[in-house]
């Protein structure tokens, strides 16, 4: 039976996941892949690590490149993080002659290409399962099990820090504020949570999906984003009202025109399966032109979810280098364009703070209109004891070049005090 070494870079809260299936199932491994997978060289910059996880001394280090270089290896994980050491770390390890394991999303979304090419002239493997959706397995079933297809679209909710706190305000209530307070007690969020909240880690995932959907190179640099700080309570509940349920949505298709991708707060039906995702789950709901509509979910973060993702990885690639396996390469190989997100069509909830007098709602109704917007529906709320109004909208379907020439206009009427939230609005 051949042995694998494993090298493993980083011994956070999924690399210690990664020791503790690694110490558990080895003899399992054995029976599961036909192949030993030993665990034979591991860094970290807090030696305090090595001891807590029960690692031997000898195959510890504070160097990442000194695990990295180690061309006795076979396979390096890299669980660093970002895209600064992370990268470096990673361009040593297949430079060194090792196949690559990583769960960094960044890196793959601003760098896989060159990561990937790299790796197929060096005729190495990177697997990179973790990098979206934690535990679900998403990345192997679109590059293997759904090639079949011409995937139309992917989409879901990817991000368990934002889905927590949104379930929490839809459910209970809560505001933005207090929400975010409660993950971050929890350990659902960070001390400095930009990365979620606003959308940033969402954004690097879909760009990761797309390029594998659709087989063209999506980069995070080219998703426009947008988080959630600016979501009211009083949102969720008019979306509530109208049949729908708000959840932040890294969304992509395939269109004649090329790919659309973004990432922002969406109304979605209530019915909707992705509507139900609640608490830290993630989900992601994939269309194929011969499968048709498929979700997978699960738990998208967290020591094992993520550790059991790495450690697939690593004994697919173990088995294929047990058998003499070709490496398929980068299949980034369409070129589609990105379309421009104001040429994207969608439709909107808008909430409009006005003066409570006669006029305001037909005139903002026809600016709408002025501006080739079709409104579907209104709600119109009157708070107790202001002078102020609420206006609540929801478009039919028209670009996000129109919408923004009509809140320009809008903004300009004398009775307008703001507008105080947009939301897009998909019937999927």
């Amino acid at each position: 039976m051949r042995t694998i070494k494993v090298g493993l870079i980083g011994l956070g809260t999924v690399g210690g996941g990664v020791v503790d299936i690694f110490s558990k199932h080895r003899e399992d491994f054995k029976h599961r892949a036909g192949v030993d997978v030993v665990l034979a060289a591991a860094a970290d910059r807090n030696e305090a690590r090595f001891a807590q996880l029960g690692l031997e001394p000898a195959i510890c280090t504070t160097d990442a490149f000194e695990v990295a270089r180690n061309s006795s290896l076979d396979i390096v994980i890299e669980l660093i993080g970002g895209t600064g050491v992370a990268h470096d770390v990673v361009i040593a390890a297949l430079e060194a002659g090792n196949c690559v394991v990583t769960a960094n999303k960044a890196l793959m979304a601003s760098a896989g290409q060159e990561v990937l090419e790299l790796a197929k002239e060096k005729g190495l493997d990177v697997r990179f399962e973790a990098s979206v959706g934690g535990g679900i397995p998403i990345i192997g079933p679109l590059k293997h099990s759904l090639i079949s297809n011409e995937i139309s679209s992917v989409m879901g909710i990817v991000n368990g820090t934002t889905n927590y706190m949104l379930t929490r305000m839809t459910e209970d209530g809560l505001s933005y504020d207090d929400a975010l307070a409660e993950a971050q007690a929890k350990g659902f969020a960070e001390a400095d949570p930009t990365a979620d909240v606003d959308g940033f880690d969402a954004a690097a995932k879909i760009a990761i999906l797309a390029s594998i959907a659709f087989n063209s190179r999506v980069t995070l640099d080219q998703v426009p984003t947008e988080g959630i700080r600016s979501l009211a309570a009083s949102d969720i509940e008019y979306a509530n009202e109208i049949g729908y349920t708000v959840k932040l949505l890294a969304i992509a298709r395939r269109t004649d025109k090329g790919i659309d991708v973004h990432v922002h707060p969406t109304m979605i039906p209530s019915g909707h399966p992705l509507a139900s995702v609640n608490g830290v789950y993630n989900a992601i709901y994939v269309v194929g032109d011969a499968v048709g509509e498929t979700m997978f979910f699960g738990e998208g973060a967290g020591a094992g979810a993520a550790a059991s993702a790495v450690v697939g990885d690593v004994l697919e690639v173990a088995r294929a280098l047990d058998a003499g396996n070709k490496v398929v390469g980068c299949t980034c190989v369409d070129n589609l364009p990105i379309r421009p997100m104001a040429e994207l069509e969608d439709r909107y909830y808008v909430r409009i703070v006005v003066e409570d007098k006669p006029g305001v709602l037909a005139s903002t109704a026809a600016t709408f209109a002025q501006h080739g917007v079709s409104v579907e529906s209104l709600i119109q709320r009157c708070p107790r004891g202001k002078d102020s109004a609420e206006l609540v909208y929801v478009t039919h379907r028209t670009t996000e070049a129109c919408m923004n020439e009509a809140f320009e206009a809008i903004r300009k009427l004398d009775a307008v005090q703001s507008i105080a939230a947009v939301i897009r609005v998909e019937d999927i």
